[in-house]
C-alpha cells in the first residue's frame, strides 16, 4: 500500500480537500442524471460507488476525525448504501500509512529518542493503519511489541474537521441537521478523548485488569515508559481480524467461544463497570482458531450515566413495557419522545420505537441466542430501511434519543454485527440490570 509522506494539518488545507471532493461529488451527480436521461432504468449503484471512492480518498488522506466518522458509518449497515459501507470499512485497519520520516519525527518530538534508540528492532513499515493512528511491530528484550503512533495534527483538527464533514454526513445519511448538531457534540467529545493517548493508556490498563477474569479473552501488557501523548507501546498479540479469520474456515466451536467471550466482555463492562469499550469494529479484535480473542485499543470508552443506564435497560423488560404509562415515562426520560410532541406524534413514534425495541432486545430476553439467524438480521435491516424512508421520521423537528444512546447503540450494533458474521450461538442470560 502506498505510504503518505505528509498529512494536511492546517484548517485551510483540510477545508480545501473537502471543497475539491465536494466538486467531484457534484460532478458525479451530473454524470449520473445525464446517463439516466439515456437509460431511465439506471440505478444509483454506480453513483454511490463513485461518490464513496472520492469521499474515502479524501478522508483517508486527511486521517483523524474525518476518517473516524467514515469508520463509524461503515458499521451502520442499515444506514448507508452498500458501496459506502464497503469502502468506508477500509478505515478500520487498512488506511494508507504514514511514511518513515514522519514516524521517526513523532518519536523524537514526544519521547526524545528515535525508534532505533528505544527498541532492539522496529519495523518502519506499518502493520496496519486506521483513522487516528497506525501500528508498527517492534521487539525489546526478546518480546514482540505493538507500537501505536498517532497521526500529526489529529488532536488539533477535531473540531474543524467535524464542521467540514457534517454536510457530507447529512447528505449521505439523510439525517437532518438538528440530529447532527446534537450527536456531533457527543462525537466531538469522544474524538477529543481518543486523541489523548495518556488517557487511553490509563483506561487500557484499568479495563484490561478489570476484565482479565473473563474466559477466552486476551489483553496485552502496556508499557508507560515507552509511551507518550502520541505513542502507546503494548505487547504484540497474534491473531486474525474478523474477515481473515472467517476465510480460514474456523470451527463452529471457535466461533461460539469468541462470540461468548465478546458478549460477556461487553455485558460485564456495561452492567458492572458502567463504562464500555465503545469502538467494537473488527479492527480492534484479533481472533484465534482455539476460540480466544485479543482485545486492545481502549481509546473510545463511554462512561454510562446512572439514570440513562437505568432507563435504557428497562427497555429489555417486557413486563415493564406492557404498562403504557411507564413506557411513556421511559421513552420521555430517554428523549425518544418529547414534551412538545402532539398526542398523534406520541402515538406514532411510540409505536415505531416499540417495534424496534422488540427486535433489538430479543437476545436479552432469552437464555440462548443464535446470531447466525439471518432472518432475524434481515428483519432488522428491513425495518431500519423502512424507518429511514418514513417522511415523519426524516422530517422530525427534534432529535430523538439521548446523546448517550449514540455510543451505547453503536456498541451493541457493532457487537451484533460481529456476532452475526461469526454466526455465534451463545448464552445471553446471566447479566441483569444493576443499580
Amino acid at each position: 500500500m502506498k505510504e503518505q509522506s505528509n498529512i494536511p494539518t492546517s484548517k485551510v488545507e483540510r477545508a480545501g480537500k473537502f471543497v475539491t471532493t465536494g466538486l467531484k461529488v457534484g460532478t458525479n451527480y451530473i454524470k449520473h442524471y445525464t446517463r439516466k436521461l439515456v437509460d431511465p432504468s439506471l440505478t444509483k449503484e454506480t453513483l454511490h460507488q463513485d461518490n464513496a471512492a472520492d469521499i474515502y480518498e479524501t478522508l483517508s488522506s486527511l486521517k483523524g476525525s474525518a476518517l473516524k466518522v467514515a469508520q463509524m458509518l461503515s458499521m451502520d449497515k442499515g444506514m448507508l448504501p452498500k458501496a459506502y459501507t464497503e469502502k468506508f470499512a477500509m478505515s478500520q485497519y487498512s488506511a494508507p500509512p504514514l511514511s518513515g520520516p514522519l514516524v521517526v519525527n513523532t518519536f523524537v518530538k514526544t519521547l526524545g529518542k528515535s525508534p532505533a534508540q528505544l527498541y532492539d528492532k522496529f519495523e518502519m513499515r506499518a502493520s496496519n493503519a486506521a483513522s487516528i493512528g497506525q501500528v508498527h511491530k517492534a521487539w525489546k528484550d526478546g518480546k514482540a511489541l505493538a507500537v501505536k503512533i498517532q497521526y500529526p495534527g489529529v488532536a488539533n483538527s477535531v473540531k474543524s474537521d467535524l464542521r467540514i464533514v457534517k454536510p457530507f454526513a447529512i447528505r449521505i445519511v439523510g439525517m437532518n441537521e438538528v440530529d447532527m448538531d446534537k450527536y456531533f457534540q457527543e462525537i466531538e467529545s469522544k474524538l477529543l478523548e481518543e486523541t489523548d493517548y495518556k488517557l487511553e493508556l490509563t483506561r487500557s490498563m484499568a479495563l484490561s485488569r478489570e476484565c482479565a477474569h473473563i474466559p477466552h479473552l486476551l489483553f496485552p501488557q502496556y508499557y508507560p515508559e515507552l509511551s507518550s501523548e502520541r505513542i502507546i507501546t503494548m505487547d504484540w498479540l497474534d491473531g486474525q481480524h474478523l474477515k481473515e479469520f472467517l476465510q480460514s474456515n474456523p470451527s463452529q466451536d471457535a466461533r461460539n467461544k469468541i462470540g461468548q467471550a465478546l458478549w460477556d466482555f461487553y455485558q460485564f463492562q456495561v452492567h458492572h463497570l458502567k463504562q464500555v469499550h465503545a469502538d467494537p469494529h473488527p479492527g480492534n479484535f484479533l481472533m484465534r482458531p482455539d476460540g480466544t480473542v485479543g482485545i486492545f485499543d481502549f481509546g473510545c470508552v463511554k462512561e454510562i450515566p446512572e439514570d440513562f443506564y437505568y432507563n435504557y435497560f428497562l427497555l429489555t423488560d417486557k413486563e415493564v413495557l406492557k404498562d403504557e404509562q411507564r413506557r411513556h415515562e421511559i421513552y420521555t426520560n430517554l428523549e425518544m419522545i418529547h414534551p412538545s410532541d402532539t398526542p398523534k406524534e406520541v402515538e406514532f413514534f411510540s409505536g415505531l420505537f416499540q417495534h424496534m425495541i422488540d427486535l433489538l432486545t430479543l437476545p436479552f430476553t432469552v437464555d440462548h441466542f443464535d446470531f447466525g439467524n439471518e432472518a432475524y438480521f434481515n428483519e432488522i435491516y428491513a425495518y431500519m430501511d423502512e424507518l429511514y424512508n418514513m417522511r415523519e421520521v426524516r422530517e422530525s423537528k427534534v432529535a430523538r434519543g439521548s446523546r448517550h444512546s449514540l455510543y451505547i447503540n453503536r456498541t451493541y450494533f457493532g457487537l451484533y454485527s460481529i456476532l452475526s458474521e461469526l454466526k455465534a450461538n451463545i448464552t445471553t442470560a446471566g447479566f441483569t440490570q444493576r443499580r
